[in-house]
């Protein structure tokens, strides 16, 4: 399993549109092949600052199958108007993991 995770700065006062859009968002990736979870969590320190977190079957689920989709256009004119700077987004393997 590959963690997708992209730190999202919000212009300011489009917190609320961006939560919004996020909600209709979130209904493209979740049918995607390959897709396995995701967190959207706001930071406390900087307000208008998010963490997405993706878990995927494989890298090329996300980069290649999301990415190369009609569905990605979609995603993509929904939120990344929202984006200021537009994020790195990095791909993480597990090294540890430790059941809660």
């Amino acid at each position: 399993m590959i963690l997708e995770v992209a730190i999202l700065d919000i212009k300011p006062g489009c917190k609320s549109d961006f939560e919004v859009a996020f909600n209709e968002a979130q209904k493209i990736i979740t049918a995607m092949p390959g897709y396995c979870s995701h967190q959207l969590q706001r930071c406390i320190e900087t307000p208008n600052r998010y963490i997405l977190l993706v878990n995927w079957q494989t890298l090329a689920d996300h980069t290649e199958g999301f990415r190369g989709s009609e569905h990605y256009q979609q995603w993509r004119s929904l939120l990344h108007h929202f984006y200021q700077p537009f994020p790195e987004v990095e791909h993480y393997e597990s090294v540890f993991s430790h059941p809660s």
